[in-house]
């Protein structure tokens, strides 16, 4: 059987400075070649957002926003392909506010993957976050979020239980089972495969057990990880249903993003 399938945690690049794959020297990789690849592995679309290396710019909100710019270039090479995800920071609340009602009005529901510790956050983001968390609610935003007990804990998502919140990579065991207890606090806490995890033998049985197949997104982390393998972990997988597979790999990731 052949699925529709969604990439929802990719990081696409627009030039060197945000090609984050680890072995590009070998590869050689080109913006114009990842629509070509990800389509003849069967991915229709690809979400997420742009993470720039650090190649001197004067501050953190300066590289971010360049990331954010990246982002609405790469949505016009791409058209409807890409779906763009943003970032903003929790210790520049009044620019992070300003982007996030610039990306709405730029049709851009997308917030994240949010990255702390490759953005800079300080250790006390946590109340400046929860402000941009109100904001991104008011706008009915997606927030993607990189899996740091240290600034997404319990106590933020019951804070937001209004809003939806995807968090990358299931992680070894017991992080898996931090998503999962999250889960019982908000139906409207989602975990993407994006990352580690996937690889552990039981793993997705397990989360769309105690999660639900309809709290469960398919993603990979391109071009940090390899997509061919994350396809072949959903599909070949002997404890899952066909109809489990497709929320998987695309019926949750377009009823969050309304596609």
């Amino acid at each position: 059987m052949s699925f529709e399938i969604i990439d929802f945690h990719m990081h696409p690049f627009l030039d060197g400075a945000g090609n984050i794959c680890v072995h590009d020297g070998v590869l050689s990789l080109r913006t114009d070649q990842i629509e070509e690849q990800m389509r003849a592995l069967g991915i229709s679309h690809i979400c997420g957002s742009v993470i720039r290396k650090n190649t001197g710019e004067a501050n953190d909100w300066e590289r971010l926003k360049r990331c954010n710019e990246d982002a609405l270039r790469l949505r016009e090479r791409l058209g409807d392909f890409y779906i763009p995800g943003f970032h903003v920071h929790p210790d520049l609340i009044e620019e992070s506010v300003r982007e996030i009602e610039r990306m709405h009005k730029e049709g851009v529901r997308l917030l994240g993957e949010l990255v702390p510790y490759s953005s800079g956050w300080s250790e006390n983001a946590a109340e400046g976050l929860s402000v941009l968390l109100d904001e991104a609610e008011k706008y009915d935003m997606v927030v993607s979020f990189h899996t740091d007990e240290t600034y997404m804990t319990n106590d933020m998502i019951r804070r937001h239980k209004g809003l939806t919140f995807v968090a990358a990579h299931p992680g070894e065991a017991p992080n898996l089972m931090r998503h999962i207890e999250r889960a019982k606090i908000s139906e409207n806490y989602y975990l993407d495969l994006s990352g580690t995890g996937l690889f552990r033998y039981g793993m997705l049985a397990r989360a769309v057990k105690e999660m639900g197949a309809d709290h469960v997104l398919f993603g990979t982390d391109y071009p940090i990880c390899t997509p061919a393998m994350y396809i072949g972990g959903v599909a070949q997988d002997p404890y899952l249903s066909n109809e489990e597979k497709a929320l998987i790999f695309a019926g949750n990731a377009k009823r969050l993003l309304g596609l």
